[in-house]
């Protein structure tokens, strides 16, 4: 199928209302539009630079967590979180109590998308991957009761308080199954000559105006993305996510799903998708590089006058790299040592400009490394 012939789909008349029917897309598409390869070259490239940096640089599986962090905390917050990432980090116990349901879906998105990355390696990207990984993304937090890890056997819909003003209404959920069964073999289908840029771009798009689930199908149709490439060696690392760059242009995220459901504009959603891949591979390469080199500088020079001390300073530092908001028990529990001696280096650090004390508190005190989480908050 050429692009300019792609059709969404259409309204389909429901007693009282009208769901969106959205067409099969397990087919080849092709397109002309040079623009559009313009930009799929360039994400591609941008893709491979980052695949290829984040197989050479060391340490990488520190910063992974962060990114996972980070998307999930954006991705979160897209769907109406408050949690910030610097609270992310923390411990629950050490929140206020009115921030800790949004912290619950933060860590659910963290232990979600960290066991589906676990999960390819024994089985398919498939709808059995998708609603395991779902029944953990809502395990006890908001829509728990709405059928965690199951496809919706009810009508659902987006934005209005009923289907009669709904912003958007997805096809009935006795077609929720077939859809989704042509979105699996789509990912699947090697004949359909489909870039695979191109083809997860149509994927998500896809999935969210299926919205397979009653809760939940924003955060884990972004986790596809991240999913989809992983499985298909595109990523052998999982450090893209594309959810910041989402967040931060949430009207057009919105607008472009929108514009091919309403008028079938599906070359402005492709076009939109590969600059979010291109941008976000830019900012994760600056990261990265930013990340090594703050790594190299504090590990060198601003701890040299710690002396015999360097090296726990160095172990402290590894814990901090991992998890950038600790408290002091933390770090006493992981390093084993006192907590006179622990309170010792963490006091050098803060006075070398390192970490920072951020409660201000004699006791339960929590330290930051500040210019670390800097980086990945940008």
């Amino acid at each position: 199928m050429d692009l300019k012939e792609f059709r969404a789909g259409f309204w389909q008349p429901q007693v009282g209302y009208k769901s969106f029917q959205p067409h099969p897309i397990n087919h080849t598409l092709t397109w002309a539009d040079p623009e559009l390869n313009m930009l799929l070259e360039e994400a591609t490239l941008k893709l491979g630079e980052l695949n290829t940096y984040s197989e050479l640089a060391p340490s990488i599986d520190l910063f992974i967590q962060m990114h996972v962090v980070k998307e999930a905390t954006q991705s979160s917050r897209i769907e109406g979180t408050k949690t910030a990432m610097d609270e992310a980090l923390m411990r629950k116990e050490d929140l206020q109590p009115e921030r800790r349901d949004d912290w619950d879906e933060v860590h659910n998105y963290i232990e979600a998308m960290n066991g589906a990355i676990a999960e390819l390696e024994k089985l398919p990207l498939s709808l059995r991957l998708l609603r395991h990984t779902h029944q953990q993304l809502m395990q006890g937090v908001r829509g728990q009761h709405k059928n965690p890890g199951e496809f919706r056997t009810s009508q659902n819909w987006i934005g209005g308080a009923s289907l009669r003003d709904a912003a958007f209404v997805p096809p009935h959920h006795l077609d929720v199954q077939a859809l989704m069964g042509d979105l699996e073999a789509f990912l699947h289908n090697t004949d359909a000559r489909v870039p695979h840029l191109i083809k997860i771009a149509i994927a998500h798009y896809q999935f969210e105006t299926i919205h397979p689930f009653l809760d939940g199908n924003g955060r884990l149709g972004r986790l596809l993305i991240t999913l989809y490439l992983v499985s298909n060696g595109i990523l052998r690392r999982p450090v893209l996510y594309l959810s910041d760059f989402l967040e931060k242009n949430k009207p057009l995220y919105y607008d472009n799903l929108t514009g091919v459901r309403t008028h079938n504009n599906l070359n402005q959603w492709l076009r939109f998708f590969l600059v979010a891949v291109a941008e976000t591979c830019t900012q994760a390469l600056t990261t990265l590089k930013q990340v090594l080199a703050l790594k190299q500088q504090v590990e060198g020079e601003r701890i040299h006058p710690l002396g015999r001390r360097i090296p726990q300073a160095q172990q402290l530092l590894q814990l901090f790299y991992q998890r950038p908001v600790l408290s002091a028990r933390d770090v006493t529990a992981a390093l084993g040592g006192s907590p006179t001696s622990t309170n010792k280096l963490l006091a050098d650090l803060e006075s070398l400009g390192i970490l920072r004390e951020m409660t201000g508190y004699k006791r339960n005190r929590l330290f930051v490394f500040s210019e670390y989480l800097a980086l990945f908050e940008g």
